[in-house]
Parts: structure tokens; C-alpha cells; sequence
């Protein structure tokens, strides 16, 4: 039997990055971006909120980018400031490392399995489909998703009844399959 599981973003990731006003090492993303521009070059900002003080720190998007090289659609989404494009770019490798930033997801996601008619099955083949780049531990969803314990889900490993092209005792934040014989 095939089934089809998703892993769904319910919140922003919090920012983790330490206060330099409470030594706090949590942001949470305010979804704000603030724009400034010197004559034909353009900074862009996202603003978070220390969640201990409420200070506000900034995170570079654009530095000293020429106006011309800017998609008008990106300017549109700044100075809307899109959620989506917020979600977007808190994703990006490239944004992370120019801040020195990491992203905390625990609480900020889902697993939507469908139907639970899948415990009856001798084997299971699961898809599982990520709608946001998430670091997890397949071998968390696995429990969660059959409503099993982390041991129990080692044991199916070691004893070969859990069978993945992909390596399930890292985290991956891409889309993978695997087996589940009962």
C-alpha cells in the first residue's frame, strides 16, 4: 500500500542568533522589512524580535544593491512585506550564512499522514513530501507517523524491517521514501 506523508510549516522558524541587549539566543522573525535607499543603491532588512527583551535585530538581505538589478516584483514583496517572501528567504542557505544564523524548527511543523488505515498492511511503502526545507529526523516522523516509539523504530531498522534508499538516523529537510514491513 502507498501513502503519501507531508511534512507542513505551521509558524516561522525562530532565528537563532544571540542579543547583544540579554545575551538571549532566540529571535522570532516579525515578518517586517525595512528598506532604505542611497540614490540608485538599496539596502533591505528583515527585522526579528529577541523573544526575552523584544529587541530588534536586522538580518541583511540586500546590501548596496544597484536598483536596476532588483526584480520589481522582489521591491513590490519588500515594501509589502510578504510573509511568504519572509518564509522564503529565512530558508536560504546564503542568508543564513551572510547573518550567522541558524533556524530552530521544533514546534513549527506537521505531519499529515492521510488516513491511519495503514497499521493493518503486511508492507507500507510511505512518501514522504516536505513543503518547506525542515531539518527532522526521518526516524521521528517514522514514530510519529505510525504511532510508535523512537525504540521501537530503531529495532524495525536493525532488524531490516525499515528499508530506505536514504539514510533514516541523520535529519534530512528532503523528500524521501521507505518501506515498512510488518
Amino acid at each position: 500500500m502507498l501513502k503519501i506523508w507531508v511534512v507542513v510549516p505551521t509558524r516561522l522558524p525562530i532565528v537563532l542568533r544571540r542579543c547583544r541587549s540579554c545575551a538571549s539566543e532566540r529571535f522570532r522573525a516579525s515578518g517586517k522589512f525595512r528598506v532604505n535607499a542611497h540614490h540608485k543603491l538599496i539596502d533591505a532588512w528583515l527585522l526579528a524580535l529577541c523573544t526575552s527583551c523584544g529587541e530588534t535585530t536586522k538580518l541583511t538581505v540586500l546590501e548596496r544593491v544597484n536598483v536596476r538589478s532588483i526584480r520589481p516584483e522582489l521591491l513590490d514583496r519588500l515594501h509589502d512585506n510578504d510573509l511568504v517572501l519572509t518564509t522564503e528567504l529565512l530558508q536560504e542557505p546564503v542568508l543564513q550564512r551572510r547573518n550567522r544564523i541558524a533556524l530552530d524548527w521544533d514546534n513549527a511543523w506537521r505531519l499529515d499522514v492521510g488516513e491511519s488505515d495503514h497499521l493493518d498492511c503486511e508492507l507500507v511503502d510511505v512518501t514522504v513530501r516536505f513543503l518547506a526545507w525542515i531539518p527532522v529526523r526521518p526516524v521521528r516522523l517514522i514514530a510519529e507517523g505510525f504511532g510508535l516509539s523512537r525504540a521501537e523504530v530503531d529495532r524495525l531498522l536493525m532488524e531490516g524491517n525499515l528499508v530506505s534508499t536514504v539514510r533514516l538516523s541523520g535529519k534530512l529537510s528532503g523528500d524521501f521514501t521507505f518501506t515498512l514491513k510488518r
